[in-house]
């Protein structure tokens, strides 16, 4: 219709196309939903795709308006497991099947990142695991990475409780990592990556991931995707695959960006610093980015839980109700 056209029109016509742009726009805005996420503290997984998505504006193309929160470890678990927050962003294995055993119904709804975590030390006195036992350590204690860490060194006969342990959140094992404030620090990606090109010199003892991971039984180690609570998940099937639509945008985008994806992960770094996160993408060997529904890697999941139950750290094996079983696509 051309504005000639529209001046002609009498009073109440020119009313009805106003009212019918009006609920063309109220459709469009109705189409998306509003969620809130809540994550992790950068440097963090968790808070690696969440500025993706907002740039690249795929949650808007998946039909949502995402709003993240962040949280330091601790608050986000109380904060989560409380039903303060609905979704959860930085949804760990064993955190999530601890709320499950705890009696909060939680779901992990699809993995992001496979496990990879390690120890670094500048000090000479420690070159294995077993040299930690008197020594301290610095770690991020309510992380499953650190979780994991101590199955897999109580795997290589180190006795944890003669260790040390200054807990501290995500963000401050670089500045313990630099500082040398510790003997050792137990971290993982990104902080990482973006320790080692402030302090290359730093060592890093390997855990024996692999070859400890296999003789258990278990295949790859599913380690952090998203999670929520059970009763959103299961009245809200349509928004979790929309969900999985934005997150999976995002990981295969970064995936094939990394150099734009750089900034995005690590923002205000340095060039040098943005380089290393840059090949941290490419090689994907620590990162572990690895997508998909959660159904889809259910066993090795159910390894993680009895992992956490041979530390100590779950007192029973979470249920297979906390892991979603609806397709994702």
């Amino acid at each position: 219709m051309t504005s000639n056209m529209i001046r002609r029109l009498p009073g109440v016509a020119l009313a009805a196309v106003a009212l019918g742009a009006v609920s063309i726009a109220d459709a469009r805005a109705q189409a998306v939903e509003k969620l809130t996420i809540v994550i992790f503290s950068p440097p963090s997984l968790g808070a690696l795709l969440p500025p993706v998505i907002k740039a690249q504006k795929f949650d808007e193309k998946s039909g949502l308006d995402i709003t993240f929160q962040e949280r330091p470890p601790d608050a986000y678990a109380a904060q989560f497991n409380s039903g303060e927050f609905k979704i959860g962003g930085s949804a760990s294995l064993t955190t999530l099947g601890l709320a499950d055993v705890r009696g909060v119904k939680v779901k992990y709804l699809f993995n992001i990142f496979d496990f990879w975590g390690t120890v670094v030390t500048s000090r000479d006195s420690v070159k294995t695991l077993k040299d930690l036992e008197g020594k301290e350590l610095a770690g991020a204690r309510s992380t499953t990475n650190y979780q994991m860490y101590e199955f897999f060194a109580k795997k290589q006969g180190v006795d944890v409780s003669k260790i040390k342990v200054v807990n501290t959140a995500p963000p401050g094992l670089i500045s313990y990592a630099i500082a040398d404030r510790a003997d050792a620090v137990q971290i993982w990606e990104p902080a990482y990556t973006l320790m080692l090109a402030k302090k290359s010199s730093i060592r890093t003892i390997d855990l024996g991931i692999e070859k400890t991971w296999k003789a258990f039984g278990g295949a790859t180690i599913p380690y952090l995707g998203v999670g929520a609570h059970a009763e959103w998940a299961d009245a809200n099937p349509a928004a979790v695959q929309k969900l999985y639509s934005a997150y999976k945008a995002a990981a295969e985008w970064v995936q094939k960006n990394p150099d734009e994806a750089a900034p995005l992960l690590a923002k205000g770094a340095p060039p040098e610093e943005l380089k290393a996160v840059a090949a941290m993408i490419r090689s994907n060997e620590r990162l572990g980015m690895k997508f998909l529904p959660a159904s889809a890697v259910k066993k090795d999941i159910e390894a993680v839980y009895k992992a956490g139950m041979e530390i100590n750290y779950l007192p029973s094996m979470p249920s297979a109700a906390s892991i979603y079983d609806k397709p994702l696509k």
